[in-house]
């Protein structure tokens, strides 16, 4: 496995665990219900554009 799918997965596994305990507390401090779906999927794709972003900034120009 390349070293940047195992990288991404590893982004997306964290990702979705704090996004869930953030979107947990947030949700019972708003009085909101709480959606485990929406919040992994907003928390994953959040982190890797965030991750892929700054990799992508950061790279060495040649």
């Amino acid at each position: 496995m390349p070293r940047w799918i195992s990288g991404n997965l590893a982004v997306i596994f964290w990702a979705i665990l704090l996004g869930e305990v953030i979107g947990y507390i947030v949700s019972a401090l708003e009085g909101m219900p709480y959606n485990m779906i929406n919040i992994a999927i907003v928390a994953s794709v959040a982190a890797l554009i965030l991750v892929n972003g700054v990799s992508l900034l950061l790279k060495d120009q040649d």
